[in-house]
């Protein structure tokens, strides 16, 4: 039965690398494993096709090399070890300028120098691929330019198991029962509309960022890596997906156990929920979906574990539409999330002046390539919430001047893939509000003159794959 299923997989493989045969990008990992070309799983990386969600929930396991195999007397596989193990290396080299310099980080009324050359922005090593039959893992190790320190950075290890069952009117059925291991809520998704794989998929490391942003968002205070979670998920019939993962803090460095000199620590377990539809037709693909999480965290921060704790309700709605083809390639995708803030443990601290606060965060991007090698993107972000002088008080460059969080702009990108795992890209990103206000005043939406335009951010990539 394994062995039919494998057949099936691979069979499909097959016929998407030949309806989709064109050069793309990926985790050179994957490639080597399987033996197909990338273009059967991605667009332009890390953006994935149809193919390359199936390849993710089945655990990554598809493979095309010799193996390392064993089974025991009942005839059940024991062993499945790849002779080549599936590993690779990224590297991004960046340039970033700012409309205005920022200030000296030490001196007052300095200004730091203007234009940052980071050599490298980031190096990552990846396992990712195959373990054994059903269980495989993208495990991502990062060198980070900016903080020189190296650690684990997004990690997804699946167990995934196939079932078919017969239907009414003789109409089979499948279904993909999964196990999801991992240390960021989203970084499971499959698709391009949530925070880990979200647009942009780059993005300057030492720019100016908004205050704050929904939990389950990336951004300051946000949970991707500083958590671990144990989740199912089910997809069913290549049309219906439902997760539900439970998180607990894993913040990495500092005391353990964790103690006061932490932040944002859950207590007890955060649920995660995803629920999505996807059709597919011709060559194109639409997603709606929805999902969520709800987490109780103490702030930390020199406070004590115990006590009040702080409240996040985050529920969202997503849609992605995709159209492949020979020549062109076409993405628009939208996201809207709600965050409901219950302050209480932050309010009896000091951090904040509001026990209730609320956050918005709505995105959308359209994006297109012609033969898979030149393209661009133009992206709109907004945050919005309440006013909050103690949460969100001033300070230069990261403050705001009146308490509010409003942060909204846009993003226009070109990008140019002359190889196979070459990216070159060029980035614009323009605010029209920073941290409350455009700052069009004397005191600046920081309090001490910065505008929101001060802010743009010119940003050159090379990001290169293998």
């Amino acid at each position: 039965m394994i062995g039919l299923r494998r057949l099936i997989f691979s069979a499909f493989a097959v016929g998407a690398c030949i309806v989709v045969a064109a050069p793309s990008w990926a985790v050179p990992s994957f490639a080597r494993q399987t033996g197909m070309t990338c273009a059967a799983c991605h667009t332009i990386f890390p953006e994935l096709t149809p193919f390359g969600r199936e390849f993710k929930l089945n655990g990554y396991v598809l493979d095309n090399i010799k193996q390392v195999t064993g089974i025991d007397t009942s005839n059940r596989s024991t062993l499945a070890l790849n002779i080549l193990a599936p590993i690779s290396l990224m590297a991004q080299i960046s340039y970033t300028h700012t409309k205005a310099a920022l200030p000296d980080s030490s001196l007052a009324g300095a200004l730091a120098k203007d234009g940052d050359v980071l050599f490298p922005q980031q190096v990552s090593f990846f396992y990712a691929g195959k373990i054994a039959d059903e269980l495989g893992a993208f495990i991502q190790l990062t060198y980070d330019g900016v903080g020189d320190s190296f650690g684990f950075d997004n990690t997804d290890i699946r167990f995934a198991h196939h079932l078919s069952f017969g239907g009414a009117n003789g109409n089979d059925h499948s279904m993909i029962l999964g196990v999801t291991l991992n240390n960021n809520p989203t970084v499971q998704d499959v698709w391009n509309t949530t925070a880990a794989w979200g647009f942009p998929y780059s993005a300057s490391s030492v720019a100016p960022s908004a205050i704050t942003s929904t939990k389950i968002d990336s951004g300051a205070g946000g949970f991707g890596q500083n958590v671990a979670g144990l989740g199912v998920y089910a997809w069913f019939d290549d049309h219906y997906y439902a997760e539900l993962t439970l998180y607990s803090s894993a913040v990495r460095g500092g005391a353990h156990p964790l103690d006061s000199t932490s932040s944002t620590v859950t207590s007890g377990a955060a649920p995660y929920w995803r629920v999505a539809y996807e059709q597919r037709w011709d060559r194109n693909s639409l997603e709606i979906g929805a999902y969520g999480i709800s987490a109780r965290t103490h702030p930390g921060n020199g406070t004590a574990l115990a006590g009040a704790v702080d409240k996040w309700t985050d529920v969202a709605a997503d849609v992605q539409y995709q159209f492949i083809g020979e020549e062109h390639l076409f993405t628009a995708l939208a996201t809207y999330i709600h965050e409901n803030q219950t302050l209480d443990a932050s309010v009896v601290d000091g951090f904040a002046a509001n026990t209730d606060n609320n956050l918005k965060t709505f995105k959308m991007l359209g994006e297109y390539y012609y033969h898979r090698k030149i393209g661009g993107a133009i992206g709109y972000f907004s945050t919005s919430g309440s006013t909050d002088p103690v949460l969100y008080s001033p300070a230069p460059v990261t403050g705001s001047a009146n308490g509010s969080p409003d942060t909204n702009g846009y993003i226009l990108e070109v990008n140019y893939l002359p190889w196979l795992n070459t990216k070159l890209q060029a980035q614009y990103v323009g605010y029209q509000k920073f941290n409350g206000q455009n700052g069009n005043n004397p005191g600046g939406y920081d309090g001490s003159g910065r505008t929101a335009s001060s802010n743009n951010t010119f940003y050159l990539l090379t990001w290169l794959n293998f």
